[in-house]
């Protein structure tokens, strides 16, 4: 019984919340980060999305969580395309993660490697990350 209404209840959260939830990691192409590098990126992208999530909007985290948490990875060519998609997301009310490396190894100190847009519904970040094609 109690299996059932928790499935009743996230199947009505996730109604609200605009269906299917992700994560999208925003990489910069021109890096050319190794891929260890761009997988330690990602993850500090993704944590940080996690830790800003729990205290902005907890019930798309939760929703997140509970869907599997679906992450996408997509590139742009430079650092003004990647600052472009942040302030969209910014603007659209999203959770932005923005990523500074200390350049201690492939990449010089400071530089902007991954943006975290979400967790949140995935209609939403589509509109500012949809036409970004996959990493």
């Amino acid at each position: 019984m109690q299996e059932n209404i928790k499935a009743h209840f996230f199947d009505g959260f996730l109604a609200e919340s605009g269906g299917e939830q992700k994560l999208v990691l925003v990489v910069r192409n021109d890096l050319k980060m190794g891929k260890g590098k761009m997988a330690a990126q990602c993850s500090h992208a993704t944590l940080k999305a996690f830790k800003q999530s729990t205290l902005r909007n907890p019930a798309a985290l939760r929703a997140w969580e509970q869907s599997g948490q679906p992450k996408v990875v997509v590139k742009v060519d430079d650092e003004a395309a990647l600052l472009e998609v942040a302030a969209n997301a910014r603007a659209a009310g999203l959770t932005v993660s923005l990523i500074q490396d200390a350049g201690r190894t492939q990449v010089a100190p400071g530089s902007r490697t991954v943006l975290g847009v979400g967790p949140g519904p995935s209609q939403d970040l589509d509109k500012v990350t949809g036409h970004l094609k996959l990493m």
